[in-house]
């Protein structure tokens, strides 16, 4: 397979059984962290993600787990600051949801990995504002189309997405 979007594809779609997290047996998953931990594919996720970002972002907000890779490499390319954006506030240490610096008045692109409906970029973007930061965008790998989008355009937020679940799936059929 010759595209990016079929061999993430490929890398990442799996055959067998799987219980997912509704309790739901599968016999198809889509494992995330083999394309986020191939060096290959993530290098040319990030430099193609690298011409997504809006004019003016000051900052990438990289949402705990899957967006850390992604926004880590992304930074790389792009040569701007990364924040890295809990699921909730640690308990000890500075106890704070958002590590790397302060924030405040920065405008930040917030980085994950996959997006199925976007409720957890619509929480971590709460949680970038309530600190001072500006948030407009988001950036993701994959959009699964499941409402995401249109989730996030009601906090005011922007999804750009590299692919869909559906470009990918014709991706890697036409290259079989």
């Amino acid at each position: 397979m010759s595209s990016l979007a079929g061999r993430i594809y490929a890398s990442s779609h799996l055959s067998g059984s799987f219980t997912l997290r509704s309790g739901l047996v599968a016999t198809e998953y889509f494992d995330k962290y083999r394309f986020e931990s191939d060096p290959a594919l993530l290098s040319e996720i990030a430099a193609l993600a690298a011409g997504q970002i809006p004019d003016g972002t000051q900052g990438l907000a990289g949402l705990e787990l899957g967006g850390v890779p992604i926004a880590t490499a992304l930074s790389l390319v792009s040569g701007l600051p990364l924040f890295f954006i809990r699921k909730e506030a640690k308990k000890y240490g500075t106890e704070r949801i958002c590590e790397g610096g302060d924030l405040s008045g920065l405008r930040l692109l917030v980085v994950e990995d996959v997006v199925t409906t976007g409720g957890q970029i619509v929480l971590s973007t709460d949680d970038l504002r309530a600190a001072g930061a500006e948030v407009t965008d988001a950036l993701c790998v994959i959009d699964r189309e499941s409402g995401g989008p249109d989730l996030l355009a009601q906090s005011g937020v922007t999804l750009r997405s590299l692919f869909t679940m559906a470009e990918l799936q014709q991706a890697a059929a036409l290259e079989v």
